[in-house]
C-alpha cells in the first residue's frame, strides 16, 4: 500500500510504500477511494503545538476518507468485503484515539480501522461526498441538529459560511428551517444567496430583529458569539463551535439582551459521532443538498495541501482514486 507520511512539522509529506495492512480481530481493512483533505492537516504542518495531538507520529496522516471492505477480522458482524463505507475519525472518542492523530489515516490506498469505525454509505452516496462528510459534515450536522435542536419551520441564525457553516446552511435548508446567514465576506454572503438563503447579513447583531431560535457560530470570535447571544430569541440556544479566537470572551452578560436576562442556553459543540454521519447521509439521499466538492489525484495530496494554505479551495477538497 502507499501512503503520505507525516514525520513533524515544517517537514513535507512524503508518498511512501509500506505493507499492507492485516485485519485483526473486531478490524477492519477498507480500500480507499476518497480522502478529504483539511485545514487541520495544514496547521499539523505549520504550528509546533500540534505536535501534541498529533501521538502517533510518525505515521499517515488524514482523517477523511470513505472507500470499499477489502476484509475483515474475526468478530467483525456488521460488515463484510464489499460494503460501502466511511471512517468514523475516532476509534475511542473518550481517549481522543484517532486516525491521522494516533494512528495512520486515510492519506493512503488502504487504512486498518476498528469495526466500530465503519460507517455504512448508501449507494446514492458518492465517494467524494462520504469522505467529506465524516468531518465537515458530521460537525456541522452535530453542532446545528444534535446539539442545537434545529428542526424543520425553526429560526435558525448560521454565522461564518465558510466550510463548515456551507455544509450547515445546505443540511438547514434541505431540512425545512427558517434560515439566516451572516458573514462579513460579501462572497461568502452572495454564496449564501445561491444557496438559497434568502436572508443574508453582514453583522450577527442584524439578527435581533428576527430572534432565531437557534444561532450557530462556526466564527468563533468574541464578538460573533456575544453578538450573538444578544440576537437569540428569549431563551433560545447559541452553539459555538468555530475557534478563531482561542480566548473567546463574551462580553454583556448580564446585560437586559444578554446571557442571564434572557436564560439563553450556550453550548459548545466539537466533532461528532457516526450517527451525525449517518444524519448527513440521509440529507444526501435526498438531493435537496449536494456540497461543494472539488478532487484531486491522491498522488497530488501535498500540492492539495498547498492550495488549502494559499486559500485557493471553495468548498472541500478530495483525493480520489480508481
Amino acid at each position: 500500500m502507499k501512503g503520505w507520511l507525516f514525520t513533524k512539522t515544517h517537514d513535507p509529506l512524503v508518498l511512501i510504500e509500506k505493507p499492507d495492512p492485516v485485519a485483526g480481530p473486531k478490524q477492519v481493512v477498507v480500500d480507499i477511494k476518497a480522502s478529504g483533505l483539511c485545514h487541520s492537516d495544514v496547521s499539523a504542518m505549520e504550528h509546533e503545538s500540534w505536535m501534541g495531538l498529533i501521538r502517533g507520529a510518525p505515521l499517515l496522516l488524514g482523517h477523511e476518507c470513505a472507500g470499499v471492505v477489502e476484509s475483515v477480522g474475526e468478530e467483525v458482524t456488521s460488515v463484510k468485503p464489499g460494503d460501502r463505507v466511511s471512517v468514523y475519525l475516532f476509534s475511542d472518542r473518550a481517549a481522543n484515539e484517532s486516525i491521522g492523530y494516533t494512528r495512520d489515516g486515510g492519506y493512503a490506498t488502504k487504512i486498518l480501522i476498528e469495526e466500530s469505525q465503519c460507517v455504512h454509505m448508501p449507494d446514492e452516496v458518492t465517494f467524494e461526498q462520504g469522505a467529506a462528510a465524516t468531518d465537515a459534515g458530521q460537525t456541522s450536522y452535530h453542532a446545528i441538529f444534535t446539539v442545537g435542536g434545529a428542526k424543520a419551520g425553526m429560526k435558525v441564525g448560521i454565522v461564518g459560511i465558510g466550510g463548515l457553516g456551507q455544509f450547515a446552511l445546505g443540511m438547514a435548508l434541505a431540512r425545512g428551517c427558517d434560515c439566516y446567514a451572516v458573514d462579513v465576506n460579501p462572497e461568502a454572503r452572495e454564496l449564501a444567496k445561491e444557496m438559497g438563503c434568502e436572508h443574508v447579513y453582514e453583522n450577527v447583531i442584524d439578527l435581533k430583529e428576527v430572534a432565531p431560535e437557534v444561532i450557530v457560530d462556526y466564527a468563533g470570535f468574541s464578538t460573533t458569539t456575544s453578538d450573538a447571544i444578544k440576537a437569540v430569541a428569549v431563551g433560545g440556544t447559541v452553539v459555538l463551535v468555530g475557534m478563531a479566537k482561542d480566548d473567546v470572551l463574551i462580553k454583556d452578560a448580564t446585560a437586559l439582551d444578554g446571557l442571564i436576562i434572557k436564560e439563553v442556553q450556550l453550548k459548545g459543540s466539537m466533532g461528532g459521532l457516526p450517527s451525525d454521519i449517518e444524519g448527513v447521509y440521509d440529507i444526501f439521499k435526498t438531493g435537496r443538498f449536494n456540497p461543494m466538492l472539488s478532487t484531486i489525484p491522491f498522488e497530488e495530496i501535498d500540492k492539495g495541501l498547498e492550495m488549502l494554505k494559499r486559500g485557493e479551495v471553495k468548498g472541500r477538497l478530495i483525493a480520489v482514486q480508481d
